[in-house]
């Protein structure tokens, strides 16, 4: 199987990738296969799913996917009213594959929650299983294996890195380094050619301009949506107040440092959009989607010459780099942490900010092995199992911290002692180490340590 960019940034909705998208796209697909006379379905979820489900919107991106919603194109407006008709009405259209029909649907007993156990291909397990009456339709086990990637028992076991049906087949930073020095191509330039062997010139150009489109509408989005955060913390948005300062501060434009509020604002706004369950870019999950679209905003505002090309110069080299990640260790933090998540998207950001910066294949590599480098040992601990806190400031850090790698690498050659390969082998390796109560389960860390004196969904 081959990776693509475009499997590293997918469209979708909040709050989270490996516990919503993931998980609405198993739903769907295990709907497609069920004949119209199916009866009763359920959805049981185990582990991190089971845990945090209820807070990262599991159980509702499940009733989503078997009603045939797809991340990428469910309005995200009118999820509410879709899922509180099936609460109160305790019936679901069932969209299977000969037609819709409708099932009885109560979710608290057909989604039923299993945090204390896993299933053994990965954290986020979950099984479905559909009956006529009393009779076994079919049953199927998926795994959300994170960034909205999903895959069926029978195939986790599968190579899911780059083959050789492209004509520049990478798995490693080394790998890739050795291509780019013995063609002079940029890793931006070895990505677009690897793509190219899968689609067109004009759909891939067509594919990132609407992923950049759609990062640049969520930063809005975020801008302009008041208020407070769904779940129970009562988390203010801060995005738009920010905004209104910053464009108020006459002195603003005097200080030196204004480009990390912007950073710090755009980031925000990403996720408080994600963590209010808006449309956002998975990049490379929707807990770490800020980082990537803030550090871009900050090249379309303070980077000269930030056009078009630069863009996608920027996502193809980013996406190579991601692409490493899930093939060599995880971006799930449910496997691996926060490490994995926000680590990767900061090693990815930087990446991407070092090409457009005219950096060679090696500052680029050394740039984003210093960002994953000083995110080694993240924990996942959100507190009552929401993507709110701490995920929506750790961000806007991790952006900053994407530019500060930069810039860093960039005042040197691209020669250094750690490589991006040794980073990633550790930060996989410290995942395993990694206690469960630290993975995307709310068990530990600031999310058993911080009493929030309010009543939060119950995880």
């Amino acid at each position: 199987m081959s990776l693509s960019v475009f499997d590293l940034f997918k469209i979708g909705i909040g709050p989270s990738s490996s516990h919503t998208v993931g998980p609405m796209l198993a739903a769907r697909l295990f709907a497609q296969k069920l004949p119209a006379h199916v009866t009763r379905v359920v959805c049981t979820l185990y582990g991190s799913l089971g845990a945090t489900g209820i807070g990262h919107g599991t159980d509702k991106a499940v009733m989503l996917g078997l009603m045939g919603e797809d991340p990428a194109t469910v309005d995200p407006m009118a999820v509410d009213e879709a899922i509180s008709a099936v609460r109160t009405e305790h019936r679901l259209n069932l969209a299977t594959s000969e037609g819709t029909t409708t099932i009885g649907f109560d979710p608290v007993t057909h989604i039923p929650l299993v945090g204390r156990s896993e299933l053994p291909g990965h954290p986020n397990g979950m099984t479905f299983a559909a009956w006529r009456e009393n009779e076994e339709v079919l049953a199927e086990t998926y795994y959300s294996i994170g960034g909205g990637f999903v895959v069926r028992a029978d195939d986790a076991d599968k190579e899911v890195a780059p083959t050789n049906d492209l004509p520049y087949p990478f798995k490693t930073a080394g790998d890739l380094l050795e291509i780019c020095e013995n063609t002079s191509m940029t890793i931006a330039e070895v990505a677009m050619a690897n793509e190219l062997a899968m689609r067109s010139e004009i759909e891939i150009h067509q594919g990132l301009d609407a992923i950049w489109g759609v990062m640049q509408e969520c930063v809005r989005n975020g801008y302009q949506r008041e208020g407070v955060l769904p779940g129970g913390l009562q988390v203010m948005r801060r995005a738009p107040g920010m905004h209104a300062s910053l464009l108020a501060d006459p002195s603003c434009t005097n200080d030196p440092l204004r480009a990390m509020d912007w950073i710090t604002l755009y980031a925000l706004a990403v996720n408080e959009e994600n963590a209010g369950g808006g449309r956002v870019v998975t990049a490379p999950t929707n807990g770490a989607a800020g980082i990537i679209p803030a550090v871009m905003h900050y090249c379309r505002d303070f980077v000269e010459g930030f056009d078009a090309q630069a863009m996608r110069t920027f996502l193809l080299t980013a996406g190579a780099i991601g692409m490493i990640f899930k093939t060599t260790a995880s971006i799930s933090g449910a496997e691996v942490g926060c490490q994995g998540e926000v680590g990767s998207a900061c090693s990815m950001a930087a990446a991407g900010l070092a090409a457009i910066l005219g950096g060679t294949p090696a500052q680029v590599e050394n740039a984003a092995e210093i960002a994953m480098e000083h995110n080694l040992g993240l924990t996942c601990d959100p507190i009552g199992g929401l993507v709110q806190i701490p995920c929506i400031e750790r961000n806007a850090i991790a952006a900053i911290k994407a530019v500060a790698a930069t810039r860093t690498a960039m005042r040197g050659d691209g020669s250094h002692m750690v490589s991006l390969d040794d980073v990633i082998i550790t930060m996989r390796e410290t995942g395993k180490d990694m206690q469960s109560k630290y993975k995307e389960t709310a068990l530990g860390g600031l999310a058993v340590h911080v009493s929030v004196g309010v009543n939060v969904i119950e995880c």
